[in-house]
């Protein structure tokens, strides 16, 4: 069973994405800030993170910039999910190591299972 760790401040996201993951037999732990899933990935080592980039306590190009850094967690995928549509942002993301980037807006639920079944499969 393939682990994912979805960081998302938004429980409403948070709970209706994770709910969905799990039905579809994935192990979802969850981390509502950057602080806490940067440790999350450190000590669960998932096979697939989702990442928001507004977080509190620290901002997601953050928390992807010190995932790339560590050994434990520097080859995990990173799916970054979030409303964020600035070039800049998306940019930056890539260049720091985000395997896709996704608006959450321009996608439904079903398109973003999807999209992570499609990650983890290239990833095994």
């Amino acid at each position: 069973m393939s682990k994912i760790l979805f960081i998302e401040d938004e429980v409403a996201i948070q709970k209706t994405l994770g709910e969905s993951l799990r039905s579809k037999g994935y192990d979802v732990q969850a981390a509502t800030d950057g602080e806490m899933g940067v440790r999350l990935a450190k000590s669960g080592k998932p096979d697939l993170i989702l990442l928001d980039l507004i977080l509190p306590k620290k901002h997601g190009l953050d928390v992807l910039k010190e995932l790339r850094e560590d050994e434990v967690t520097e080859h995990i995928p990173v799916m970054i999910l979030t409303n964020l549509e600035n070039v800049g942002e998306v940019e930056k993301a890539i260049e720091l190591g985000a395997t896709t980037y996704l608006i959450k807006a321009n996608y439904s639920l079903n398109e973003v299972i999807e999209k992570v079944e499609q990650l983890l499969k290239k990833s095994s």
